[in-house]
């Protein structure tokens, strides 16, 4: 049944807004007038049979922390024994956010219209991607959605919170390195000036340092602004170039090689995959799919590719194990534990054991660059900054030598 979110007048003449059902627009309409409202503006939510007729997703509803949450609510819900349909009403009813409410009213009235949930939610894919859908469908296939929906918020959750320890562990020294180039700027084309100024008028030869410093300054005040045109068209061309899929397995397989970043996107990757395939394998979504699902979440193309691959093998009979035993850009832990999970049948308990310690090896990299790159940025800082004062002090050095 169809879903409509209207505004209407109550006796008192005071303006209400809310949600309701009906076959049709004039059935809506019905409805509130029988309550004893006027109604202004009645608009459907939905068509039936559509995806996004009138609801309004040209930004997502919800973001990583509101889906962990949102899913872990409905989990809970439905596992308590409430019925999916009234579990979505409660969580229409409690929503702060009407973009929200509009979007879990729709959710409803799909389910109430005979959809399976995983249909409905394949109505909003922005909010809803793939592997979501997959884990749901896998869930009321087997009948037991509460206790799938529960391990599906808890990857979310451990998603979210790997993600924001690797936010953590960098935020600190990017700050440091903006803050940096800002302050170096703000000396070179502007103290460095005012204070070498002074020598210039002696008509004596200035040191090699301060006239280097001096050259830096003025191309920087006088054509600064092709450098960041540069940059700029530099980053446009870049970002036009990762467009084509050969160029960016190129760049990601580069990426991976780098000392630091490379392994710590190679570990993330990696974590990501295990954990994926370990949910949708331990819902009951056959191997092939969850393969192929769990390789759409690889961010390195480099590494979605090899998974690619590996799916073809085992299509064609491979095992699992031998298969990503092959592929050396995903570390030979991941192997083991699938292998481990072939020979003794609990694949999906040893590749979310798998994903576990890759997360962790992943939060310990991340913390040991974090720790190296920020003592190591304040000495290039410190360095720049006393090759600066140099570049001043040196004329007046070299003058006091000249008095003498």
């Amino acid at each position: 049944m169809p879903a409509y979110k209207f505004e209407a007048l109550d006796a008192a003449g005071k303006s209400t807004t809310g949600l309701l059902e009906a076959d049709n627009l004039k059935a809506a309409r019905a409805q509130l007038r029988a309550q004893s409202l006027v109604p202004l503006d009645v608009a459907q939510v939905v068509s039936a049979g559509t995806h996004t007729t009138g609801l309004n997703l040209r930004r997502k509803v919800f973001n990583a922390t509101n889906l962990a949450v949102w899913t872990r609510q409905l989990a809970g819900l439905v596992t308590s024994g409430l019925p999916l349909e009234r579990a979505l009403t409660l969580l229409s009813e409690e929503a702060d956010d009407p973009r929200q409410r509009e979007l879990v009213a729709h959710l409803r009235s799909e389910v109430n219209s005979g959809s399976p949930f995983a249909r409905a939610l394949s109505s909003a894919p922005r909010e809803f991607d793939e592997v979501y859908r997959a884990v749901v469908a896998a869930g009321e296939q087997s009948g037991a959605l509460g206790q799938v929906q529960e391990r599906l918020a808890d990857d979310l959750e451990e998603r979210q919170a790997l993600r924001g320890k690797l936010i953590g562990a960098t935020l600190y020294p990017a700050i440091i390195s903006a803050l940096s180039v800002i302050i170096v700027i703000f000396l070179v084309t502007y103290v460095v000036p005012q204070v070498a100024s002074v020598f210039i008028s002696s008509k004596r030869a200035l040191p090699f340092l301060t006239t280097a410093m001096l050259a830096l300054s003025d191309f920087l005040r006088n054509h600064g602004w092709v450098l960041l045109l540069g940059l700029a068209a530099g980053f446009g061309l870049l970002k036009a170039m990762l467009r084509n899929e050969a160029f960016r397995i190129q760049f990601d397989a580069t990426w991976l090689t780098l000392p630091l970043f490379g392994k710590l996107a190679r570990g993330y990757n990696a974590a990501r995959f295990a954990g994926t395939l370990a949910m949708l394998a331990g819902a009951g979504v056959p191997i092939l799919k969850a393969l192929q699902a769990a390789a759409e979440t690889l961010s390195n193309r480099a590494m979605r590719a090899d998974a690619m691959d590996a799916l073809v093998q085992v299509r064609e009979g491979a095992p699992l194990a031998s298969a990503l035993a092959g592929k050396k850009r995903f570390p030979g832990l991941l192997a083991m534990f699938a292998r481990l999970g072939e020979q003794t049948g609990q694949l999906p308990q040893m590749l979310d054991r798998a994903a576990r310690q890759l997360s962790q090896e992943v939060q310990r990299r991340a913390m040991q660059m974090a720790t190296i790159l920020e003592p190591l940025l304040m000495v290039v800082m410190g360095c720049v900054v006393m090759v600066i004062v140099l570049a001043v002090l040196l004329p007046i050095i070299q003058l006091n030598t000249w008095v003498k």
